[in-house]
């Protein structure tokens, strides 16, 4: 039985995930890059096949608002929300989970270890304050995603927007608090190099929630037409710019992998 677990960076055997034994325990292994490409194609696979098979099949449902107004882009809540759109994207979901923890698990580790060189003790404490900041923000997230995703707006509306809500703050904060880590200490260690791409999704992030907020309240106060359908593209930005967010590891952590080895295996 193999039952541990580890990264390591680089190991010795093949990167695309053989399945091998050799003198180091290593029983398989796996590319970070390949984890992470593979956690962020199976949500923005699965809301593409959302979008496409319900706009073809199931449009008059997915454009229904709330006041009957013209719409063109359905939101992402109506293409999940309906049948069977609704289990194939619970069901990506569940499996983008445990590879986005542990996405969560080494950053926390890699900015503990970056944080470690820096000279001010004052500015290291707080560097290592926002770097578990950004670890339970992540969680959160996490937990945020999961109850928007299996409680629809249809199932239950007033519990999906309140989590929908807490979702968009929680990713918002995560951003913020990943830019502030990555570039603290800039006198002492060098900025993580994807920190100027974390701002600048960061700010389209803020942008998108401005312009999503601004266009519902359009749509349920004043119903103007149109105005759920720019909500809607807001929505897709947003989720757009978290799914680039998460999948920025492979840049910051290019040569890092998943090992299973042995658990009886005795390390020189």
């Amino acid at each position: 039985m193999v039952n541990d677990a580890q990264l390591k960076s680089p190991p010795k055997s093949d990167v695309h995930g053989a399945i091998r034994t050799d003198n180091d325990g290593i029983l398989w292994t796996c590319g970070l890059r390949q984890i992470c490409l593979a956690a962020l194609w199976l949500p923005l696979g699965a809301l593409i096949f959302c979008y496409v098979t319900a706009s073809m099949f199931q449009a008059d449902d997915i454009h229904e608002t709330h006041c009957k107004v013209y719409n063109v882009v359905p939101s992402i809540s109506a293409i999940t929300g309906i049948s069977p759109q609704r289990y194939i994207w619970r069901i990506c979901i569940a499996f983008h989970l445990g590879p986005r923890l542990l996405i969560g698990s080494l950053y926390y580790n890699y900015h503990k270890e970056r944080n470690s060189f820096i000279g001010d003790e004052k500015v290291r404490v707080q560097a290592n304050k926002l770097g578990e900041a950004c670890y339970w923000l992540n969680l959160i997230e996490l937990l945020a995603l999961t109850g928007v995703t299996y409680v629809s707006n249809r199932e239950n509306y007033f519990v999906h927007e309140k989590i929908f809500i807490v979702f968009m703050i929680v990713a918002l904060l995560h951003m913020l608090c990943r830019g502030r880590v990555g570039a603290i200490g800039a006198d002492s260690v060098t900025p993580v190099r994807t920190n100027n791409i974390v701002w600048t999704l960061f700010y389209v992030a803020v942008a998108s929630t401005v312009g999503l907020v601004v266009f519902f309240l359009r749509h349920r106060l004043l119903c103007r037409p149109l105005a759920f359908t720019w909500f809607s593209v807001c929505e897709y930005i947003l989720a757009t710019t978290n799914m680039a967010f998460h999948a920025i590891v492979v840049r910051d952590l290019p040569l890092h992998h998943l090992q299973v080895v042995y658990p009886d295996h005795k390390r020189n």
